[in-house]
């Protein structure tokens, strides 16, 4: 938000430079930004002086250029080549010296040098209007006055504004401080801390009357709960042209286009006071009837932008008898407004439901000063003054008279609000004890009523324009913000609480298992948890009755809290490949929403995804694709890392998976993780195999202990290894004769690996052979072969029990 110093001058007499007023802003909560220099006319004139052309004949070497002899009032008269048609001797004229910088229409400066043109020398450059930024003519020299003093410098004759124009980061929570006037509130409160007692200074209305009631306009508001407040009156026999000077310099200053005395009016008015105004061509209205209503869905409605728009049945409207005319509190239209054949007007000044404004600005796409303001919410008991206010000015600049009186719809007022503050409350949230008479004083200069003081504290009614004050601790927060906090001493004492440090702590599982990933070649990715709620239908594992979704969705593919990691993982799957990026090894934590019968949760997750050559093409290292078992390697390694070792597997069959399986724990599913179904994986333009695993990283923390760590003696012993080649059923799984070789033999057996599997020619149909190694060692003495060939023997038998395995 801009804010003119100039302006503020307006309201407070401020004896502080910018940089210092910049500072108290700041400390008032109102931050500053920056500060910009404003100056009305680019380059402030500065080079620019009074000339009196001399002599003024043809140039010899061009028919359209002439050459002057021009007295710059030094003594020395300069020739100057000026190609304007009207230059003529004796004429006094505004001359650029040399060295002057001035400005072209795009804003880039240049500078004037000396020359020569056609051969012709040339020291400086008589001026024309638009050039110096005095007015929009180029059709030939500027020419002044006869009277005028050559040498005279020409700020000296044209008025210059300087300002210092200050960006304020203005939180949303502040609508009062959304105008000069704010502003200007808060700096006499802050001026007050200082002991410097200024006078708001405010516009008066004293002067407004009615000067006849020729042009009554039938007012309806049709919908009060969107529409508390309506103000409207009618003005006649208006003159609209181009505004005055300093009505101009100051929406230029702030960064607004001035378009002629009505509208500049409004938006002064709006920027002055904070009340956003709009004015009506009286002669567009229909049958002199203003209805303010919704309209069907699918209305069309032309705003002055000329976009032509379809309006939503909860969009509120002013209308006239028969057609819409304005969105209320965010844009007008374009067959309403006020242009410079326009001789009457309805001006209008309401208070809009916050709510309802942001939905419609939000839903077109629109931002504008009005609904900047209407969405925060302006003081509503502000709407009739602003309007006197802003019919003044319209008569001080544009003529005519008030043509009738003021209708003022305001069924229900919005009241002040009363609070009670607690002495010591204050004490225990700012850390020191203020006195009494100085939160009283605060408070008043705040324009806070009190309505009884007691020992203990102090009872209140809070303007309703202060909508963001409403409970004790706001009270409290705009004591301190007022009497600095820089001005809050600090204790020697320093207190520290001690926090309790769980034995489980997630962040550091999630580091241990991201670390884990990283130093694999895996990214951390971070998806939306907004989603497309057509994704339920993707898979019958998304119950679509589950899905969370958003009262005011940014758009339709943003509706929903997603209920699956797997659509946002195969979206940035999507997105690296169709950027040539094929390797692709991608990893995120994050949550998952649920709406159960009763109850909503959010999960956690860890999710993984595999696409493409398990390592980047090199010419020392083989391209080798990613499989099932690669990506199950790596949730192994990850479950190991985090301590979790006794780990079982089971098949799992779904409508996301053409092959996968479930890890678990103790009973506890932890992962689910397979080969995505190429159907699937299209839907989201991914054409090769790609493999995810998703954690359940709320269950992984439940079976998680506290790290312990039992110290051994390295074996003094050696190990053996034996293999067994076996001829199996198909339907036979390497966990499971894993599984029965650890419960055969408990004791000597370290470890069992599959270290080849052959399926094909030679073998019976239904079967298929594993290559398994065994790994043994006694850690009190040196195995025998009689051991080793007993032990042997006795898984050969077990397998030939349990899974009617025969040696090949």
């Amino acid at each position: 938000m801009k804010i003119s110093y100039n302006w503020l001058q307006q309201f407070v007499k401020l004896k502080k430079s910018p940089e210092e007023t910049a500072e108290l802003l700041t400390d008032l909560g109102l931050e500053v930004e920056g500060i910009e220099s404003f100056v009305s006319v680019p380059g402030g004139l500065k080079g620019i002086v009074v000339g009196e052309v001399l002599e003024c004949f043809p140039h010899p070497n061009a028919d359209r250029l002439k050459l002057t002899k021009v007295d710059l009032g030094n003594g020395a008269p300069v020739q100057i080549v000026c190609g304007a048609p009207n230059v003529a001797q004796g004429q006094k004229v505004p001359v650029a010296t040399i060295g002057t910088t001035l400005y072209d229409d795009k804003g880039e400066p240049w500078t004037i040098k000396k020359g020569k043109i056609r051969g012709e020398s040339s020291h400086g450059m008589i001026c024309a209007e638009d050039e110096l930024g005095l007015g929009e003519s180029h059709d030939g020299i500027m020419v002044l006055e006869e009277k005028l003093t050559p040498g005279t410098p020409l700020s000296e004759i044209f008025e210059v504004e300087e300002d210092h124009v200050f960006e304020i980061g203005l939180t949303p929570n502040r609508a009062d401080a959304m105008s000069h006037w704010g502003v200007a509130r808060d700096l006499k409160a802050g001026l007050l801390q200082q002991d410097i007692s200024v006078e708001l200074i405010t516009p008066s209305t004293s002067s407004f009357h009615v000067d006849s009631r020729t042009l009554r306009m039938d007012v309806q508001v049709e919908d009060p709960k969107r529409a508390p407040r309506y103000c409207g009156l009618t003005m006649t026999g208006l003159s609209v042209k181009p505004s005055p000077d300093w009505l101009q310099n100051r929406l230029k200053a702030i960064g607004i286009t001035p378009t002629n005395n009505v509208v500049d009016a409004t938006n002064y008015v709006c920027h002055e006071l904070g009340q956003p105004l709009h004015a009506f061509d009286a002669d567009a209205i229909t049958d002199n009837k203003i209805r303010v209503k919704t309209l069907s869905s699918g209305t069309k409605f032309t705003t002055l932008d000329g976009i032509e728009r379809e309006l939503h049945e909860e969009d509120l409207m002013i209308c006239d008898a028969d057609k819409p005319m304005c969105i209320a509190g965010v844009f007008g239209g374009i067959d309403s407004g006020v242009n410079e054949k326009t001789k009457s007007i309805f001006l209008e000044s309401a208070y809009f439901d916050p709510v309802s404004v942001r939905k419609t600005a939000k839903r077109h796409g629109l931002n504008t000063d009005a609904s900047f303001r209407f969405e925060r919410g302006i003081d509503p008991n502000a709407c009739d003054y602003a309007l006197l206010r802003t019919a003044i000015l319209i008569e001080e600049i544009a003529g005519g008279q008030v043509a009738s009186d003021m209708d003022d719809f305001y069924p229900k007022k919005v009241e002040d609000h009363q609070v009670y503050l607690n002495f010591s409350n204050a004490t225990r949230l700012i850390g020191e004890e203020l006195a009494p008479e100085t939160i009283k004083e605060i408070l008043t200069s705040l324009e806070i009523k009190i309505n009884s003081v007691t020992e203990s504290g102090i009872g209140m009614t809070i303007p309703a324009y202060r909508n963001d004050v409403t409970r004790e601790a706001d009270v409290i927060e705009e004591i301190l913000r007022v009497y600095g906090y820089n001005n809050i001493a600090f204790t020697e004492k320093l207190n520290a609480s001690i926090a309790v440090n769980q034995p489980i702590e997630d962040y550091k599982v999630q580091n241990a298992a991201a670390n884990q990933l990283t130093a694999l070649g895996f990214h951390e990715m971070m998806a939306n948890s907004l989603t497309n709620p057509k994704y339920s239908e993707v898979s019958e594992k998304i119950n679509e009755s589950y899905t969370v979704t958003m009262l005011n969705p940014l758009s339709n593919e943003l509706a929903a809290l997603r209920q699956s990691m797997l659509f946002g993982v195969l979206e940035a799957v999507a997105y690296n490949k169709n950027r040539r990026i094929d390797n692709v090894k991608l990893f995120e934590f994050g949550k998952t929403y649920h709406n159960f019968p009763g109850s909503r949760e959010e999960k956690k997750h860890l999710s993984i995804a595999i696409s493409g050559q398990k390592t980047e093409e090199s010419w020392n290292v083989p391209e080798v694709k990613t499989n099932f078992f690669y990506i199950k390697g790596i949730v192994s390694s990850i479950l190991e890392k985090l301590g979790i070792d006794e780990v079982s597997e089971k098949e799992t069959k779904n409508d996301i998976f053409s092959e996968g399986i479930v890890l678990s724990s103790k009973k506890t599913a932890l992962v689910e993780m397979g080969v995505v179904k190429k159907k699937l994986a299209k839907k989201f333009d991914v054409e090769e195999e790609t493999l995810y695993a998703d954690f359940d990283w709320d269950a992984v923390l439940s079976i998680l202990s506290p790290d312990t760590f039992q110290l051994q003696p390295i074996p003094k012993y050696p190990e053996v290894t034996r293999d067994l080649a076996l001829l199996l059923n198909d339907d036979v799984r390497f966990g499971d004769l894993q599984k029965t070789a650890e419960q055969t033999e408990k004791k000597l057996l370290r470890a069992v690996q599959l270290f080849d599997v052959y399926t094909g020619k030679g073998l019976p149909k239904g079967k298929k052979s594993y290559a398994l190694r065994f790994t043994l060692r006694d850690d009190k003495k040196t195995l025998t072969d009689k051991q080793i060939d007993k032990i042997m023997n006795k898984l050969q038998q077990q397998f030939e029990k349990e899974f009617e395995a025969s040696l090949r």
